[in-house]
């Protein structure tokens, strides 16, 4: 472009030549030769120093021997500022005949056109507008080449969304190349109207006061919904002439003109793009945007189902979680952590009861469980709850409330009923005793309980037999026996805990005693978190329950 800036100096014998180009409130010179600073180096002006926007408005070269005595230039600021006295400018114009802006010869002093300069002018900015013709269909090769890599990615990674948020924040990464509107949103149906998704990483101001939109047609996006069908919004003017006086202080305060809102499948909501400027939505333009629509939809609508069956799991493996009891003589506590993968939530679990009294009048004991039933969803939860009162039952109806004996009679009912594919488990008794209590445990194929000691030494329970699986061969359950003298900690925990499958599962074990030799004077609660701290990585990758248990002194 300054090639043919620097032609029409030479051809005319001008100080300034400029090849310039209309926007909405200003001009800018892709060509220029002899302009002076500070516009130079700014490469435009302000339309207070325009004359080629009365060339776009008219399609129509202006001529003009000296500009100051014509009404329609005389209080230009191009006079004072650029000097522009005698000016001529011929339209540049696009494939469609629309006048983008002007070639134009500029002089300093009064100056009479001659017909010969100005036919040179007129075959010039035809060559000028050829190249730009070209350009701009090279531009528009680029961008619909840009787009459908667009859309190629935009099939990968909705296809990885794991919540509404990483939805947001992948449609958000998808425009940082050729459309770039400065904000995409997710707004979802709640039965009244639509709420935002919102990332909490890159929170629009606009995000925390207008997050809920109900009823009516006031916004692009509540008509979008309402009728089921793409609405798009050019500019300020439509902005303002078809909606509320709320949405068009909503998207000004976002410094937002104009806006494509597409409906999601099924009515789940809007997926909507904004631009700060007016924006022309070319065909193809159009339909890859409807079409990211449709992956979002469907990844949308795969996240809800997802997170219903989770949140009813969840749900139901809290019910199932049993509220500790108070025990004269012991503290207890528990701690449980679900999986940051949502698909690993189901079947970790603990209990805590209370043993009727003695025939003999004396305090009954307290029943301890830990376990995890093999499985992570709705199945495996529902399975754990079963599990659950299965022990209980059978450690209340058996005389001598032996953990191995109700294992054993939980390990016979995995025999029988399809209860699916077995599990682990701890089971254990504690009784008062005069200076200490009395341990008596069995372990079903669990990770070994630990034992941390008064003196801060700790002992792991190694003691084991085989895991519940549902076996009628007679394998024996044993119980096991220890005291607990005052300012004993037990801890139980599953395998969430400490299982790794980069690392050996012993050593986790280890690193997890050495924490609860260090921190086991703290109350119970602060050593859980603890931990579930120290032996954990981040995000955890599976559930976790710990229980815990100090006898006071």
């Amino acid at each position: 472009m300054d090639r043919f800036a620097g032609l029409v100096a030479r051809f005319l014998r001008v100080p300034v030549a400029l090849v310039s180009l209309l926007e909405a409130d200003r001009q800018v010179f892709p060509g220029m030769v002899g302009l002076q600073e500070p516009w130079a180096g700014r490469r435009q002006t302000p339309l207070t120093h325009s004359f080629c926007q009365h060339v776009v408005a008219s399609g129509e070269p202006l001529i003009l021997d000296d500009s100051r005595r014509y009404p329609l230039t005389c209080a230009s600021l191009a006079i004072p500022d650029l000097q522009v006295i005698a000016y001529a400018g011929m339209p540049l114009t696009d494939a469609d005949g629309q006048v983008l802006g002007s070639l134009c010869a500029i002089d300093h002093r009064p100056r009479e056109w001659t017909e010969a300069e100005l036919r040179d002018l007129d075959d010039l900015t035809a060559a000028c507008s050829v190249e730009m013709r070209l350009r701009i269909a090279s531009e528009q090769i680029r961008r619909d080449r840009d787009l459908a890599d667009l859309l190629l990615r935009a099939s990968v990674e909705l296809a990885h969304g794991h919540d509404l948020t990483d939805i947001v924040r992948r449609l958000r990464g998808l425009f940082e190349g050729p459309v770039q509107p400065p904000f995409v949103g997710l707004l979802l149906a709640d039965g009244r109207g639509l709420r935002r998704v919102i990332d909490p990483e890159r929170v629009q101001p606009v995000e925390s006061t207008l997050h809920h939109f109900e009823g009516g047609r006031g916004f692009p996006s509540l008509r979008a919904m309402a009728e089921q069908r793409t609405i798009f919004v050019p500019d300020r003017a439509a902005l303002l002439a078809d909606y509320s006086p709320e949405a068009v202080a909503g998207y000004d305060s976002m410094s937002l003109e104009s806006v494509l809102c597409v409906p999601l499948a099924n009515a789940r909501g809007v997926l909507l793009w904004c631009w700060a400027d007016s924006h022309v939505l070319g065909v193809t333009e159009r339909a890859v945007l409807t079409a990211v629509a449709g992956y979002a939809g469907q990844a949308v609508e795969r996240t809800l189902f997802v997170e219903n069956r989770l949140s009813a799991a969840e749900q139901l493996q809290a019910a199932m979680l049993t509220e500790l009891p108070v025990v004269p003589g012991l503290e207890i506590a528990a701690l449980y952590l679900p999986a940051a993968d949502q698909d690993m939530v189901g079947g970790d679990w603990y209990d805590a009861y209370r043993l009727p009294p003695h025939p003999d009048g004396g305090p009954g004991g307290l029943m301890l469980s830990i376990g995890d039933v093999i499985g992570h969803d709705m199945a495996a939860a529902a399975v754990m709850g079963q599990v659950r009162s299965m022990l209980r039952q059978a450690t209340l109806g058996h005389p001598g409330h032996s953990p191995a004996a109700a294992l054993a009679a939980v390990d016979h009912t995995f025999a029988v009923l399809p209860l699916g594919p077995g599990g682990t488990a701890v089971h254990a008794r504690l009784d008062p005793g005069a200076a200490h209590w009395r341990l008596t445990w069995s372990n079903a194929g669990h990770p070994p309980p630990l034992l941390r000691l008064p003196d801060g030494r700790v002992e792991t329970l190694r003691e084991h037999d085989l895991l519940l699986l549902g076996s009628l061969s007679g394998h024996g359950r044993h119980d096991h026996v220890c005291e607990l003298p005052p300012g004993s900690v037990l801890v139980l925990y599953t395998d969430g805990l400490v299982e790794r499958r980069d690392s050996d599962i012993d050593a986790r074990i280890e690193q997890a005693a050495v924490t609860v030799s260090r921190h086991g004077d703290r109350p119970l609660p602060l050593l859980l978190e603890t931990l579930s701290r120290e032996t954990q990585d981040t995000p955890h990758r599976d559930d976790v329950a710990i229980l815990a248990v100090r006898v006071i002194d």
